[in-house]
């Protein structure tokens, strides 16, 4: 019996995975996309004061990036020999783009930001 590959609901997982192996083993990306998307891996943080971002950008230097915020985005675009990137991340909560700090170790871009607030209280009288 001949296996039906759409009754399969891993079938894409594996393959992406199975790419991702074989694009880690060589050293190369296996899609034409070699951006910022299918090559990079951005993980945020919150607190009650607080956004920190961790993005993943490997064979880049400091002196290729370019961030950007406007307080509900992040925009991280880089260029080097071997690789392009250009995202824009929305953030999870509105953040004073004016209190941004980061740093960049080892193919690893962290930055954090001080947390505006959501919502105004209003006083009723």
């Amino acid at each position: 019996m001949d296996r039906d590959d759409r009754d399969d609901p891993f079938g894409e997982f594996f393959e992406e995975i199975e790419r991702m192996m074989n694009e880690m083993a060589s050293g190369q990306p296996t899609s034409d996309d070699a951006g910022f998307g299918s090559e990079t891996h951005v993980d945020a943080y919150t607190t009650e004061d607080t956004v920190r971002l961790v993005a993943d950008l490997p064979a880049v230097s400091k002196e290729q990036l370019s961030v950007q915020c406007d307080g509900e985005s992040l925009t991280i675009s880089a260029a080097s020999d071997r690789r392009e990137y250009d995202e824009t991340v929305e953030l999870p909560a509105p953040v004073d783009e004016h209190s941004g700090s980061a740093t960049f170790n080892n193919g690893v871009l962290e930055i954090e930001f001080d947390r505006d607030d959501d919502s105004a209280s209003i006083d009723v009288i």
